[in-house]
């Protein structure tokens, strides 16, 4: 099976159509609504855990930005051998989050002041991503290791743990747990008007309000957090103007012990980097198999390490394809690459004007998981016909059970594997690298019989 597209898509403009420029912007808005925050939250998360200083912050958002727009100019343009020709949007990668805290609050308690340890952060993050560009080029001669079957599992895996952040987002968010209001009435309430609006648009039989099903969504419920007085400005206030980016703008320290924790990290990032260009292919009726598919991943990937690049050089955190743009894509049925440079201009555009990166923070996260919860569901269902797409076999069906089980296992208790040694526990601790990992494992060790490859790729059990 080389190609996967099929003739009943219901997508509304393809991968190389050209919808009118009003067309481009609404389909780029509703991206953008739906990609915001979690693009600038995670240096709000870092700048909040370490106590940075608000211009600091501040400067970390406008930098995540731009360098978004920029990766996601590069992503969709595809510049030779560079960017994977897909709807790729580049955001801030979730997975650093919590290894540049560990390593901040170790400098930080050591007596470092700021500049320091963002000196540090960012000299081991941009050494780090040319493990990502170096790993690029070994992509094509791992066709007999990440198969459909490898990368529909690890797509999987993305959707369904980003499935628990939006649930969160539903019940309120973390900051509602502590002050005991999670899964209140008005929480939920918005959570499920958002839902239900997103749903009923994108129900409708006009493409044009399929396109912005997602936007109104999230609009009625910000209007209605606004009416419950549940929207917060307090952190709009006494921020700069424009913010002009400065390479090394911290300087350059870099430590090896951190360069190793980081490294691995990045390491682990192309394999979900793979499962979200797969799921990207997928959803925009692309083939996943073939020189095509090979030629996306390894321009893809490549992209994603000149990007971190990049961004470590502007002061951002590390970046990587953004899964959640999948969900928008299948639910608005916009998978033109041309609304791609729309988005990567506006965001390079608002990352010189950090009010309005901060705006989209005010978002209530009932909001927001009203609509998230939905499309990370859709990602997860991306994985599964990904997985389908490659037969399920007796072989298939060991591989991703194995891997569901211990994947999700990790989710639910990430400290079953405590007894590891720290290099191989942070391997496993992650439920998207201990799923794709597990896969990657069994893909290897488990012989393809020649009869299984020659027999209809879905087979009952009593036909093996």
């Amino acid at each position: 099976m080389s190609d996967i597209s099929n003739t009943d898509s219901e997508l509304v403009y393809a991968l190389e159509d050209k919808p009118p420029f009003y067309q481009s912007f609404v389909g780029a808005i509703t991206h953008l609504l739906a990609i915001f925050v979690p693009m600038v939250t995670p240096a709000l998360i870092v700048g909040t855990s370490l106590q940075l200083s608000t211009a600091t912050t501040t400067y970390l958002v406008s930098m995540a930005m731009i360098a978004s727009g920029i990766g996601t100019w590069l992503q969709v343009n595809r510049y030779g051998p560079i960017g994977s020709g897909l709807l790729s949007i580049q955001s801030v990668n979730f997975s650093f989050v919590t290894v540049m805290i560990a390593l901040g609050s170790a400098m930080k308690k050591d007596g470092f002041h700021e500049e320091l340890i963002l000196s540090s952060m960012m000299a081991v993050s941009f050494v780090g991503a040319f493990l990502v560009v170096g790993s690029s080029f070994i992509l094509p001669s791992l066709r007999r290791v990440i198969t459909p079957t490898v990368s529909g599992i690890v797509v999987l895996m993305i959707g369904l743990s980003l499935i628990k952040v939006g649930i969160i987002d539903f019940g309120g968010g973390f900051s509602a747990k502590h002050s005991g209001t999670f899964g209140n009435y008005k929480n939920i309430g918005v959570g499920l008007l958002v839902l239900v609006v997103v749903i009923g648009f994108n129900c409708c039989r006009s493409p044009l309000l399929r396109m912005v099903g997602i936007a109104v969504g999230l609009i009625v419920g910000y209007v209605t957090a606004l009416c419950l007085g549940m929207v917060d400005f307090s952190n709009m206030h006494n921020l700069p103007l424009i913010t002009v980016p400065v390479p090394f703008k911290f300087g350059f320290t870099f430590d090896i012990a951190q360069f190793l924790v980081v490294g691995t990290i990045y390491l682990l990032s192309v394999l979900e980097a793979v499962g979200s260009i797969t799921a990207t292919a997928m959803v925009s009726n692309q083939p996943i198999e073939g020189d095509e598919y090979q030629s996306r991943l390894k321009g893809g990937v490549l992209a994603d390490g000149l990007v971190s690049v990049i961004a470590s050089a502007l002061g951002s955190l590390p970046l990587t394809t953004f899964s959640q743009n999948n969900g928008v894509i299948q639910m608005t049925g916009v998978a033109s690459r041309y609304v791609g440079r729309v988005i990567a201009i506006i965001l390079i555009v608002l990352g010189f004007f950090p009010v309005i990166g901060r705006f989209f923070t005010t978002i209530p996260a009932p909001v927001l998981g009203g609509a998230m919860t939905l499309m990370f569901s859709m990602i997860a269902i991306a994985g599964i016909r990904i997985i389908i797409s490659n037969g399920l076999r007796r072989r298939e069906t060991l591989i991703v059970a194995t891997s569901l089980g211990l994947g999700l296992g990790v989710s639910y208790d990430p400290d079953v594997f405590r007894i590891l040694p720290p290099s191989l526990f942070v391997l496993v601790e992650n439920p998207i690298c201990a799923g794709g990992l597990t896969a990657i494992i069994l893909n290897l060790l488990i012989p393809l019989r020649q009869k299984e490859s020659n027999a209809n790729p879905v087979v009952s059990e009593e036909s093996e």
